[in-house]
């Protein structure tokens, strides 16, 4: 086994028997002051930060990876702003889940507990580094976090900062351990430390994620892709719908709920199409079309079947005439990742049937799905979204970092 990843293994689970007695007090203290720590440092950061990006750009990254890896004062602020979040947050930990009393006079019941050491794979998303530290952290576990190559500076440069104040409040440095080596070879080896690590959570590209589920020992809670549609009913009102629409492709592009596919109901499609077309040509956005939306809209790229399935982090946007409600949740269930789905419309009945009837961890009826996200759920932050079904699904909050065990009371029973 790799001596480092050995290292940071055990003293995370020496660290996790500290922090899950950690009082709630001491940790919301403690999330307070990496708060204003990080915003004191914002300087550093954002240093550290124009290196990823200079060399995010030399390597070519698309410009809607850039915006995700890009931190400017204001996300700083955000993100400190997300900590304070989950410190004024109830804690979960000690909860007790109902007692029950058994007819021969025991008492049984189940409380919240950690999940214990979490680790984290992800790619070019330094804000991750703080929102998994500050969810961890007030659930009692300690988290060990590998970030690729594009983010390295940056998340050293967090982490330091958070470790500042660990150390300034005498507890343990080792609740938030960052693996330096960026390598493929040691995300590898990270995903079979099994040994020391209770679950592991990618959050990246479908590739990224897709690896981690196959190679990896440790159980893994699944953050999935996001090819998230948005069907606009014949009964919709067409000027919301075109502001949704620009809202959750455009606002930022390179975020998993992102819109990447629209469905348009054939009824409607003569009077939007080529207004919604038009907003979307000032935005820059690439419109990838079948048969019926391109002969309202001459520049549309044909779309192939690859299309309808692809998360694309881009200003590109897939476009789909529909005849039916029956229609547009029978292609969304084919080809989306389970993340995000909306629909527009005034009809009642179709917006109960498609919040029935669509498989993913959040549907809406007559909003962006750009609202799928830890803070604007009111959790402070997310350890991710998860795209399956067991354990955790939809944005992760506190809740999604725990588990139970039972506990009984007794006066002296036997079996």
């Amino acid at each position: 086994m790799n001596e480092m990843l050995e290292i940071l293994g055990k003293n995370a689970v020496d660290a996790e028997n500290i922090l899950r007695n950690l009082s709630t007090n001491k940790k919301n203290q403690i999330l307070r002051q990496a708060a204003e720590q990080l915003v004191k440092d914002t300087d550093k950061i954002l240093a550290a930060n124009a290196i990823d990006v200079q060399k995010g750009r030399e390597n070519q990254m698309s410009e809607g990876l850039v915006d995700r890896l890009m931190l400017d004062a204001e996300r700083i602020k955000g993100i400190g702003e997300g900590l304070r979040q989950v410190a004024d947050l109830d804690d979960p930990i000690g909860e007790v889940l109902g007692m029950k009393k058994r007819p021969n006079g025991l008492l049984i019941g189940q409380k919240r507990v950690p999940l214990g050491v979490v680790g984290i794979i992800y790619e070019a998303r330094p804000n991750v580094t703080a929102d998994a530290f500050a969810l961890c952290f007030k659930t009692g576990n300690a988290v060990i976090l590998k970030g690729g190559s594009d983010a390295i500076h940056s998340n050293q440069a967090i982490v330091e900062s958070i470790r500042k104040v660990l150390a300034r409040n005498e507890v343990t440095e080792d609740a938030i351990a960052l693996i330096q080596d960026t390598s493929r070879e040691t995300a590898s080896e990270f995903m079979k430390l099994n040994q020391y690590v209770d679950v592991l959570i990618p959050r990246g590209g479908k590739g990224l994620i897709q690896a981690v589920v196959n190679n990896s020992t440790i159980p893994v809670i699944e953050t999935g892709t996001g090819n998230c549609h948005i069907y606009v009913d014949d009964s919709a009102d067409l000027y919301m719908a075109a502001d949704i629409v620009m809202n959750a492709k455009t606002q930022r592009v390179g975020v998993c709920n992102a819109c990447e596919s629209l469905l348009v109901h054939e009824q409607v499609k003569d009077v939007f199409l080529p207004v919604l077309a038009e907003r979307l040509r000032q935005k820059h956005v690439q419109m990838r079309a079948d048969e019926a939306a391109r002969a309202l809209i001459p520049d549309a790229v044909a779309a192939t079947e690859e299309d309808w399935g692809r998360e694309y982090l881009d200003y590109i946007l897939s476009i789909k005439v529909v005849g039916s409600v029956d229609e547009a949740i029978a292609h969304i269930n084919k080809y989306n990742t389970k993340h995000s789905e909306a629909i527009i419309t005034n009809n009642y009945e179709n917006a109960q049937r498609f919040l029935d009837e669509v498989d993913a961890a959040a549907v809406y009826v007559n909003a962006s799905t750009r609202f799928t996200d830890g803070f604007e759920f009111g959790f402070g932050a997310e350890i991710g979204i998860s795209t399956q079904k067991l354990h955790a699904r939809g944005p992760m909050g506190l809740n999604a970092l725990t588990t139970t065990k039972y506990i009984i009371y007794g006066n002296g029973q036997v079996r």
